[in-house]
């Protein structure tokens, strides 16, 4: 299930998990499995694919990388069919997101002669490439009717949807601003004029999309299938570059 309306979709570079997503979603569609229980078990797969990769086993590891993105499209794609919102699932999902970019880093890092330094701004890097494209992609969500689960700026404590806990809620939101804020309020500052502006184009949308997770753990993985995990941290790194150009882009043409 797309999150935007049929006029508005466009060819996401990093949605390639979405129509396995679905078919695993709809299997468990009238269990009482929920999109929580599905984003633990990426974060186990992710986990998995981490001990593959110490261990030397690069394409098992790749292969793990990839179902970890398949089933990080599953959990959303649960709460769609369930018609079951939550932001205890939504923010649960980001923070899970973000801990194992830092371990998947991480473990790059140990097997080679990287800085940690290099490794820390590789994450950073990372981490606002991810922000950018959800940054553009939450606003053309709400501005044309579409999933409106995930907020343009999260500066607020959202209301418990029917069936949470609010406690809850509040508790996983916290945790969320801690780790997101910086990277939240950067994106924010650098394009801050962007959710004034009309929906994004589709060619847009989709360049943007090369920033999205499950593209950037394809590139993972694709790098550990050719023997170039030496280069994973160096490559991200220099990939931020396109951070700027992408914003140029937004302010400029559109």
């Amino acid at each position: 299930m797309s999150k935007l309306p049929k006029k508005y979709q466009f060819i996401d570079l990093s949605d390639y998990g979405r129509k396995p997503g679905h078919w695993i979603a709809s299997r468990l569609q009238h269990t009482n499995l929920t999109a929580i229980h599905v984003t633990t078990m990426f974060i186990i797969t992710g986990l998995i694919a981490i001990g593959f990769l110490l261990n030397g086993y690069l394409m098992t590891s790749a292969f793990f990388i990839i179902l970890k993105s398949i089933l990080d499209a599953a959990d959303g794609e649960l709460s769609r069919l369930k018609k079951n919102p939550s932001y205890v699932g939504r923010y649960y999902d980001s923070i899970a997101d973000l801990v194992l970019n830092f371990c998947f880093l991480l473990s790059f890092w140990y097997l080679t002669d990287i800085s940690i330094i290099f490794m820390l701004i590789a994450f950073l890097g990372i981490q606002l490439q991810g922000t950018l494209y959800n940054f553009y992609y939450v606003i053309l969500r709400n501005s044309v009717e579409g999933d409106t689960t995930s907020r343009v700026i999260e500066n607020t404590k959202p209301k418990a949807f029917k069936g949470e806990s609010q406690s809850r809620v509040n508790l996983f939101y916290k945790i969320y601003n801690i780790l997101y804020i910086c990277f939240d309020k950067s994106m924010y500052y650098m394009d801050k004029d962007a959710r004034f502006s009309k929906p994004f184009p589709k060619w847009f949308m989709t360049l943007i999309s090369l920033y999205g997770l499950g593209f950037q753990l394809l590139l993972m993985a694709l790098m550990l299938i050719f023997n170039l995990q030496n280069f994973v941290i160096p490559f991200f790194i220099g990939y931020s570059v396109l951070i700027i150009i992408f914003i140029c882009i937004r302010k400029l043409i559109l």
